[in-house]
């Protein structure tokens, strides 16, 4: 279980002038943010209008001399914070809450901006698979790239026994032997950024898969008329790879075939991976593992919180925003092991006093 989030925000900095003018303590003005998140509140003005009208359990709750925030303070106390410590006690409280994760799926986003494309910011972020938790998030700052900024995110996690996951842009030698230097595992999609390697590795495996010399995994999806073949394979013999001794840890190559069916109309492609692992049912459940997290974690940001309709604010105040709406999810999910949706928990929480005192702090007050 998650320990209390207040922990987390005890240990940021506050960025505003220190007078006697300074109305609403930090720690006040993020936990009101997020259990207005929690709650289903999305945007600043109907965070303030959540507070206002559940004032009496906030004052139950927090020492509030000066009552509530204006949805000013909350978008300007967004803006002010340096993300880059807001994420780094993120990590921490994470890494505190949960000790171990045997899956570690690494994701990019990109969260549209105003008319301009300068105006968007792109965050990696680090899932746990089995409680579909996110472990920390960075961003990508403009003289970098998600290949500079990923080594940083890792340096936040325990990564020891963990299996890391991720596409084609971190598959970079040096992370290789960063995650083996943690005593983490990997599986890394290659593609034509690595153009030689990947044909070499391509050809290889196409070659042993169509003459049937590769042991498969297969698995069947069926969904609303549609069907997913999916044919894993794995090869271990691959000292007649160039520069294998580059890629620390690489003990085999993988590739999954998916084909699509709707009707008569079908679809086929393979994808191919970079491993530290030999066990083929095993690759394979992490590959699947791996893009069911994203896809599932990235609809639930964008429908239920509104995520991608957060184009007004301003960069860093987006970065934080995101970086809450992350904890809120953890909360939601962590404290309740119902069958219920995001958005019915997020509704549960607003009306009912008992389950939102769950959420927040694991304990009914």
């Amino acid at each position: 279980m998650l320990n209390d989030p207040r922990e987390f925000f005890a240990k940021l900095n506050d960025p505003r002038r220190q007078n006697k003018n300074l109305y609403h303590p930090l720690e006040n003005v993020i936990f009101i943010a997020l259990t207005a998140f929690i709650c289903g509140y999305n945007d600043w003005v109907s965070v303030e209008d959540f507070a206002k009208e559940n004032r009496s359990w906030f004052e139950r709750v927090l020492a509030m001399p000066y009552g509530i925030p204006s949805h000013d303070t909350f978008g300007n106390v967004m803006k002010m914070i340096d993300k880059d410590h807001f994420a780094l006690c993120f990590a921490h409280w994470m890494t505190e809450s949960v000790k171990d994760h045997t899956h570690i799926a690494i994701d990019g986003k990109f969260l549209q901006g105003g008319f301009k494309d300068t105006d968007s910011i792109h965050l990696v972020t680090a899932f746990a698979s089995e409680t579909k938790l996110v472990l920390a998030q960075t961003q990508v700052n403009s003289k970098d790239n998600e290949i500079t900024t990923l080594p940083r995110l890792l340096d936040m996690i325990n990564l020891k026994g963990s299996v890391v996951t991720g596409d084609a842009m971190y598959c970079q030698k040096d992370v290789c032997k960063q995650l083996v230097k943690a005593k983490a595992d990997y599986i890394l999609s290659l593609k034509r950024n690595h153009e030689l390697l990947y044909d070499d590795v391509k050809l290889w495996l196409d070659t042993q898969f169509d003459s049937g010399n590769l042991p498969i995994n297969e698995t069947v999806d069926k969904d609303h008329g549609r069907i997913e073949v999916r044919r894993y394979a794995l090869s271990t013999k691959i000292d007649w790879l160039d520069n294998k001794s580059d890629w620390t840890g690489l003990n085999a190559v993988a590739m999954v075939e998916s084909t699509r069916s709707i009707g008569e109309d079908s679809h086929t492609e393979r994808r191919y991976y970079l491993t530290s692992l030999t066990d083929l049912p095993i690759v394979a459940q992490y590959i699947r593992s791996h893009w069911a997290i994203e896809n599932s974690q990235h609809w639930v940001l964008d429908v239920t919180f509104g995520e991608d309709r957060s184009v007004k604010l301003e960069k860093n105040a987006r970065s934080n925003k995101a970086l809450l709406t992350r904890t809120a999810l953890n909360l939601l999910r962590d404290r309740d092991d119902t069958k219920l949706s995001v958005k019915r928990r997020r509704i549960r929480a607003s009306q009912n006093l008992d389950y939102r005192e769950q959420v927040l702090f694991g304990r009914v007050l």
